[in-house]
């Protein structure tokens, strides 16, 4: 119990910290309160996932029937130890990168509170709890978007704030009907609605749409989507890392848990609601990878990805099926390291070269070779060739499409699937072709070779390495989604 609350308080308190002291006498004493921070709350979230399953308890009670619960379940080992793994890793990659941004301690001290509220979305054990972190998750990781003060950073932190906050009202409004027919908001497999459903059943689906597409704001679901590829590329480059690799998810978690733990997939099979869900899901799956295609900026092209790449999980999620449901949670992982290491190589080229848009980084790859073969090991893991993490979760949520029995979809998922894994292979590769391959016009003598500092390098290595280690060595994930996945599709 007492660690659940260090991994949540103790990166926030230190945030708070950051932000009301005045300045350190020098950068080495804050990185190094910065890295303890960031240490010390990985070590409590690994202390509490050590701890046995299914334990809550009650923080306290905003009214007699809605009690603050905290909770350790499968969800939150699976999106907390993303979390965490990809937090570290940026958190470090910032200690080299914010060294030509301004104002690093007000960076830091959101960064480590963005920390606590994960951790704490991870371990809601209730929707009125997730609900509330939920919007704190927000409010705290908007000034990571608005951290250079520029025009077009303000006016995206303000889309974003706007998108958010809609999306997490239409999620409130649905939750007003659950509380009327259910007897509690705790997060229970299978659902928790009452024997009222019979009654209610046309107006619990349409709460249940509403807070399906609430929570897929975050997780820039279309038509919900414009706010990302605005918000994440003018973030400092670690700050885009963590919004496109983790907060995003973020959405997908809310949406496993009203789905899944609240409403009940034995409701929602088969009904207009999985049927709308399904082609929203799609369009985006499909919109998003064209959209990454014709980007210039690399930055832009990768928030575009990330649109496409995660209506792939929501996909898999929506056909409540344990083979595709399988897939969308290794996806989970999978995409999180891939796209945090694709962002920290943007933010190396970036920080290295100077150069944003794709047409100028000719002979990238000659200047910063390991750089671009981390960019172009994991761009093969999400375009979803083997031996990768990518092709695993990719051919698990198309076997799960397959196996469903649901009229269209079963084969048009797979071929949207397939489509959008060749636009992925059109915007990704060609940096790579153009970085290793200059041609012979190239000015080879002029060649330099500047990689960026260990602190940079380290982080994308490791990254890179473990989502080529989910590819190889997937079925202990595999077997344990299996087991607690049958228990709530």
């Amino acid at each position: 119990m007492y660690f659940i609350l260090i991994s949540i308080l103790f990166p926030i308190l230190a945030g708070v910290y950051l932000l009301v002291r005045k300045e350190f006498h020098n950068r080495r004493s804050l990185l190094t309160f910065v890295g303890a921070g960031l240490v010390l709350t990985g070590a409590a979230v690994l202390v509490t996932l050590s701890g046995a399953y299914d334990t809550s308890f009650v923080l306290f009670y905003l009214t007699q029937s809605l009690p603050l619960i905290l909770a350790v379940d499968e969800m939150s080992v699976i999106f907390s130890l993303a979390a965490m793994v990809i937090i570290l890793s940026a958190g470090f990659f910032s200690f080299e990168y914010m060294k030509h941004e301004t104002k690093e301690k007000r960076y830091y001290g959101f960064y480590l509170i963005v920390f606590g509220i994960l951790n704490a979305l991870c371990f809601a054990g209730s929707l009125i709890t997730f609900y509330l972190f939920f919007e704190m998750l927000t409010l705290t990781s908007m000034p990571l978007v608005l951290h250079s003060g520029r025009h077009e950073a303000i006016i995206a932190g303000l889309k974003y704030l706007l998108y958010s906050l809609c999306g997490a009202y239409m999620a409130l409004f649905s939750i007003y009907f659950v509380y009327k027919n259910s007897d509690t908001l705790r997060f229970t497999a299978g659902g928790v609605l009452t024997g009222t459903v019979e009654t209610q059943s046309g107006i619990l689906l349409v709460a249940a749409m509403i807070m399906i597409i609430g929570f897929g704001v975050k997780a820039g679901m279309f038509p919900m989507h414009a706010w990302l590829p605005a918000a994440h590329p003018v973030a400092p480059a670690p700050a885009s890392a963590i919004l496109s690799a983790i907060i995003v998810k973020a959405g997908v978690l809310g949406i496993i848990r009203a789905v899944y733990y609240i409403f009940g997939t034995s409701f929602l099979r088969g009904t207009w609601v999985q049927t709308t869900w399904l082609i929203l899901t799609l369009i985006t799956v499909f919109m998003g990878s064209m959209l990454a295609y014709r980007e210039p900026v690399l930055k832009k092209r990768l928030a575009y990805s990330t649109v496409s790449q995660l209506s792939y999980i929501l996909f898999g999620l929506a056909t409540m099926g344990t083979e595709a449901v399988t897939g969308s949670l290794l996806h989970v992982i999978a995409h999180g390291m891939i796209k945090a290491v694709l962002f920290l190589c943007a933010g190396a080229i970036i920080y290295t070269t100077g150069k944003t848009n794709v047409s100028e980084m000719r002979g990238i790859g000659k200047e910063m070779p390991l750089t671009m073969w981390c960019y172009t090991i994991v761009s093969l893991g999400l375009i979803g060739i083997p031996p990768t993490g990518g092709f695993v979760s990719k051919w698990y949520l198309a076997v799960g499409s397959l196996s469903r029995a649901i009229p269209v979809f079963r084969w048009l998922g797979p071929l949207i699937l397939l489509i959008s894994a060749l636009l992925t292979a059109g915007y990704l590769l060609p940096l790579t072709i153009q970085g290793f391959l200059p041609g012979a016009d190239y000015d080879y003598a002029g060649l330099k070779k500047r990689e960026p500092s260990l602190f940079m390098t380290i982080p994308i290595l490791i990254m890179t390495i473990l989502s080529v280690m989910v590819g190889l060595f997937p079925t202990p994930l595999i077997d344990w989604f299996t087991q607690f996945i049958n228990l709530i599709v």
